[in-house]
């Protein structure tokens, strides 16, 4: 017969396991501690702003806006942006410890590096539309990805993606706030 101090003693290890995991599986967000000091990470942003321009018998694809965001592993951030043709003097910041590791934390943790570099065809009928790239340089291992907006492909775009690009674009918004 099992007594009362062994079924006390195995429920210990149960407990603690609930009290570890349960704030992990509630929390919406990547945990920080994925990322370490020992990460080597660079980050280069591009948005480009596409319009289709017909000449007769051809057809070409220009740039109306182009933003690139550069973030370097000290957290040093490097914007820049061409409208119409016309590079606009750069805007150099500095990105907080807290969100570069939250950075560092998302693309280590989803597994962005091992994203398949695919291309995603356009929709004939679309003639503007905005087109991504991001190349992440993690510890040696890079990868670059392009994606348009989801508006302009018919094809899916993996939720990973759209989270880089959701954080990447509120560091832009507070660099030109």
């Amino acid at each position: 017969m099992v007594k009362p101090i062994h079924y006390a003693l195995g429920a210990i290890p149960i407990i603690v396991a609930l009290l570890i995991s349960v704030p992990l599986l509630t929390k919406n967000e990547i945990p920080t501690s994925a990322a370490n000091s020992f990460d080597f990470i660079e980050i280069e942003y591009t948005k480009h702003q596409l319009k289709k321009i017909s000449y007769g018998v051809t057809e070409r694809v220009g740039a109306q806006k182009t933003e690139i965001l550069y973030i370097k592993n000290d957290g040093t951030l490097k914007y820049s942006v061409t409208e119409q043709g016309y590079l606009q003097p750069d805007i150099r910041s500095k990105l907080d410890e807290k969100k570069l590791d939250k950075i560092k934390a998302l693309i280590k943790e989803t597994g962005f590096i091992a994203i398949p570099s695919e291309s995603f065809s356009i929709l004939e009928n679309v003639t503007e539309y905005q087109k991504s790239n991001v190349k992440v340089t993690l510890n040696g291992r890079t990868n670059q990805i392009y994606w348009p907006e989801p508006n302009a492909t018919s094809q899916f775009i993996p939720p990973i993606i759209t989270m880089v690009e959701y954080e990447l674009d509120q560091i832009i918004s507070k660099i030109i706030e």
